[in-house]
């Protein structure tokens, strides 16, 4: 298939709509399709996997830049003539490419990926959650399949009276992330140097960001036997940096690659904080690690995360349920090691190379028989 992948997000804009896009065009290349890569100007490549990058005039909006729909989308799709376009987390560009491949009459597949009403919301945009479903029913009504990455996400479209929706979930690199990367003299330098006392350490990965509610872990304050440690970047770091101050938190920066695994198995716990998550890759990469996972029963963690066997849920609207959750483990190092076990089995299988090929079949089933090549080769 020639495949058009226009993305709201791309490098040298690191964050989950980004990784994803990587991972597709990766797995085209591997399957031997062809693909454009439409995206917000940047200082990113202007190719990636050996395919061309077009970039598109972007404003910027909290450090992102956001792509602007205009007559080069459409120009650029023509002049690619792909046989399915697919467009992730579709908002402003996406929505002007949806529109321009309904013009050429291409099929279109569009990729749910960021929860943007709830997001408006609380970042006080001054639009309402129910205002912004209205505008992504409108956009997403242009594209011949949804897909969502998660049970929670599915039914949120399905109330919003978007159409055709199907799921699509995300890998994992269950080799990266992996258990034995304990034993590396790196982590344990590190957990020696943020847990001297022999405290359990107890972690968030991801983007510091206000939707990500990383200020939750103020309820570990009363938790004795804990050091916090704090992943990744974002506009809400100096805020977290106060607020979370009376846990004495250590903060890492962005880490990526080896430096990112490495992060994961210094932990002993992992903490996922967010409750508007559309899915939760964290929470799939700490498994792998084989740590055991606390997380809200909210969204897409609902899918990942089984209560009691791979790891703890806490009601979202309580943060000494939070708290609850955590104090458990930090108690019980026989249950850390067996819900980390459990949270391993569960993610090995869920390769790249595997959701890679489910979507492709998603992209051959709206492309006419006549333009489809093979999906998979072996």
């Amino acid at each position: 298939m020639r495949v058009a992948v226009v993305t709201e997000s791309f490098l040298p804009t690191v964050n989950g709509v980004t990784t994803s896009v990587l991972r597709v065009l990766d797995h085209l290349a591997l399957r031997g399709h062809d693909a454009l890569v439409v995206a917000p100007a940047g200082r990113g490549p202007d190719r990636y996997a050996g395919f061309p990058v077009h970039r598109v005039p972007a404003a910027r909006y909290r450090q992102f830049p956001v792509g602007l729909p205009g007559p080069s989308v459409q120009a650029a799709l023509a002049a690619f003539r792909p046989d399915v376009v697919h467009v992730a987390s579709p908002f402003v560009l996406g929505g002007g490419a949806l529109a321009a491949a309904g013009r050429l009459g291409v099929p279109s597949v569009a990729v749910f990926q960021t929860d943007v009403a709830r997001y408006a919301a609380r970042n006080g945009l001054g639009i309402t959650e129910g205002l912004v479903w209205r505008l992504l029913r409108r956009i997403h009504e242009g594209a011949d399949l949804t897909l969502a990455p998660s049970t929670a996400t599915a039914r949120d479209l399905a109330a919003a009276g978007i159409p055709r929706v199907a799921r699509w979930g995300r890998g994992v690199d269950a080799v990266r992330y992996h258990p034995n990367l304990r034993a590396d003299e790196r982590v344990a330098a590190f957990r020696a140097r943020v847990a001297p006392a022999g405290e359990v350490v107890v972690g968030y990965v991801g983007r510091l960001a206000p939707e990500k509610e990383v200020h939750r872990l103020t309820a570990l304050a009363r938790v004795p036997g804990v050091r916090v440690v704090v992943v990744g970047g974002g506009p809400a770091e100096a805020a977290l940096r106060r607020r979370l101050r009376p846990l004495d938190p250590v903060f890492t920066g962005p880490l990526h690659g080896d430096e990112l695994a490495r992060a994961y198995a210094s932990l002993d716990v992992f903490v996922h904080t967010g409750t508007t998550e559309t899915f939760g890759q964290t929470v799939q990469e700490a498994h792998a690690a084989g740590l055991p996972v606390v997380a809200p029963a909210a969204g897409g963690p609902l899918d990942l995360v089984r209560h009691g066997t791979d790891g703890l849920l806490f009601d979202p609207r309580h943060d000494h349920s939070l708290r609850r959750c955590v104090r458990e483990l930090v108690r019980d190092p026989e249950a850390r090691a067996r819900l980390g076990e459990a949270g391993r089995r569960a993610v090995v299988g869920r390769t790249w190379e595997r959701v890679g090929d489910e979507l492709l079949a998603h992209l051959a089933s709206v492309v006419p028989a006549t333009a489809t090549l093979p999906v998979a080769a072996g």
